[in-house]
């Protein structure tokens, strides 16, 4: 199944998309009420200034002899001006007028009031009856000039302010899923043999019911599991009885008979029934692997586990003289169990005799450091022969007598004390051969 997009994109992006459409609509918005403010705020000058302005100009009229040419007011300094206004008679000859006026941009007075054209903003009043009259003319350019300088201010911020607020969304989002991570980060970390509950501290209350939902499906699991190992050891334990009574009255129905072909039959029922019991025991022992506790509280000594699984596979006349056991002169301490390693100790070594040529030697070494190898000599396995014989009742095309669980037995071990399982073939130094390898010490081990 192809995954989804990031939660955590989604909500940068969700929240960042709208903050922006937020944001510009709100500037759009306060752009078109600051214009229209603007608006009322350039009208009320002009009115304001045509009141100022008419009454003092129909003093000076009023005052003047010559009326036939225009009066122009002088600049008392350099400066731009916005706002350029004429004042007129009845007959519209100009009878004043500022010093940037141009009588030719002032259209006929049509009455007090505001008026407008193309490129001027006009505000008429007149005084007198009506026989002065002053025209304010304001250029709209200067209000587009301020109506654009307002939308930049308002909109250039946003290229400023939204990158930072899209990574503040963005780091604040990952804050809020950091437990999210974190819970499937230890998911992640655990091993097809853990069931134990993960833990979900922090999560978010959108996400908690999921973190238990699975929880109690680990529980589930681990229940069957668990009842499913109890069954194995159980019947294996169980079967240990009554094939060693089958198998003590096969002896004696050798040993009483005198008609060879029921002696020889009799034997072929021993040898099935030791075979039962040697399968009912790794049966056990797998079971054991996998729901036992495999690393202890304390260190021990592992040579004396080896030696002692070696010297008992010698007495049984299954190895003897073939072995050979390298063990250093220092203790070898691991927290790993005894039992546990007495079990894989003994899976190997018997693998390596059972499957290894007749009369060659098997090599067991334990290291120093802590790395317990077993290699005999054998054909030269292919890798995709290597990668499938820790599976259960695997052979691997061997026709040698055993129950296929050996290296499933140590593979579940190493799997269960965090030891790293490496199969070899062929062996170091040679040009064929099979060698196990593993670690045995745990990181806190002190050799």
């Amino acid at each position: 199944m192809r995954p989804g997009a990031s939660l955590q994109l989604r909500l940068g992006l969700g929240i960042g998309i709208l903050m922006t459409v937020l944001w510009i609509t709100a500037a759009s918005v306060t752009a078109l009420v600051l214009r229209n403010e603007m608006d009322e705020v350039f009208d009320s000058a002009l009115r304001e200034t045509a009141q100022r302005i008419l009454p003092l100009a129909v003093v000076d009229l009023l005052g003047r002899e010559d009326l036939t040419s225009p009066q122009h007011i002088g600049d008392v300094r350099q400066h731009d001006e916005l706002f350029t206004y004429v004042v007129r008679d009845v007959g519209g000859r100009v009878l004043m007028q500022s010093h940037n006026a141009d009588p030719m941009v002032f259209p006929p007075y049509e009455g007090a009031g505001f008026s407008q054209n193309d490129a001027f903003r006009f505000y008429n009043q007149d005084a007198v009856q009506g026989t002065i009259r002053i025209t304010v003319a304001e250029p709209l350019a200067h209000r587009h000039a301020a109506a654009r300088e307002m939308r930049m201010a308002l909109g250039l911020p946003l290229f400023l302010v939204i990158p930072i607020a899209l990574i503040a969304v963005i780091l604040a989002v990952r804050t809020s899923l950091g437990p999210l991570r974190r819970f499937r980060d230890a998911l992640a970390d655990r091993t097809a043999r853990d069931m134990s509950p993960v833990p979900a501290p922090g999560l978010p209350s959108e996400i908690a019911p999921v973190a238990e939902t699975l929880n109690a499906l680990l529980d589930r699991l681990r229940a069957a599991f668990d009842a499913e190992r109890s069954f194995a050891a159980n019947a294996a334990h169980e079967l240990r009885t009554p094939l060693a009574g089958a198998i003590a009255q096969a002896q004696r129905l050798r040993a009483e008979t005198q008609d060879p072909a029921a002696g020889q039959r009799a034997a072929d029922i021993e040898s099935t029934l030791k075979r039962l019991t040697r399968l009912a025991e790794r049966l056990m022992q797998l079971a054991r692997a996998e729901g036992g506790r495999l690393r202890m509280d304390g260190s021990s000594d592992l040579r004396p586990v080896a030696q002692i699984v070696v010297e008992d596979i010698e007495r049984s006349g299954g190895g003897a003289g073939r072995i050979e056991l390298s063990l250093p002169d220092r203790p070898v301490l691991s927290d790993l169990d005894p039992d546990a390693f007495g079990i894989l100790c003994r899976n190997l070594v018997e693998n390596a005799l059972r499957h290894g040529r007749d009369g060659t030697p098997v090599l067991v070494s334990l290291s120093e450091t802590g790395f317990f190898s077993v290699a005999n000599d054998s054909p030269l396995m292919t890798p995709e022969a290597l990668a499938s014989l820790t599976g259960r009742f695997e052979r691997a095309g061997s026709e040698a007598d055993g129950s296929g669980l050996g290296l499933a037995i140590v593979d579940a071990i190493a799997e269960r004390s965090g030891s790293h399982l490496e199969l070899r073939s062929p062996r170091p130094g040679a040009v064929d051969g099979f060698e196990v390898r593993l670690r045995l010490s745990g990181p806190s081990d002190s050799v």
